[in-house]
């Protein structure tokens, strides 16, 4: 094991690769990663040891069996709050809808004159919205029923 002064030595050593070009998250690793001949024995003991624990944990999940009734259950609660989400879309088609008409009444009640024109658009602007929520209501049951 190497004193406490010898730790100052090491860490200057790595200090003095660290150029601007490689700093960041990014940069540790790549100054880190240079052939073994520059670096310690210690450090190359350290490296393995931190490579070994880090690699544990994922080895003893790996072994653990697999349960498909919990993964179709999963899926199927998956499906079902999909279809949930999706049927938001026919909220902002009513909402559309709503404000289609209206505006048509409002024009209407300002312009009568405009009354058959106003309504061409506002069945033109209610085709559009109400295509909007039909494609949520086609969305959610793909969902819900693939």
């Amino acid at each position: 094991m190497l004193g406490a002064a010898a730790r100052p030595a090491l860490r200057s050593n790595l200090q003095l690769q660290l150029t601007n070009s490689q700093r960041g998250i990014s940069g540790v690793g790549r100054a880190l990663q240079h052939n073994n001949a520059t670096k310690s024995p210690f450090q190359t003991t350290k490296r393995q040891q931190v490579l070994k624990s880090a690699i544990a944990p994922l080895s003893r999940q790996a072994i653990r069996p697999y349960s498909s009734e919990l993964a179709n259950a999963l899926v199927e609660a998956g499906g079902q709050v999909g279809t949930g989400l999706a049927t938001i879309g026919l909220a902002g088609a009513g909402a559309g809808i709503g404000t289609v008409f209206g505006s048509l009444i409002t024009g209407v009640a300002r312009n009568p004159s405009l009354r058959g024109q106003l309504f061409n658009y506002a069945i033109l602007g209610f085709a559009f919205a109400e295509a909007t929520g039909l494609f949520a209501l086609m969305v959610a049951f793909m969902i819900r029923f693939t």
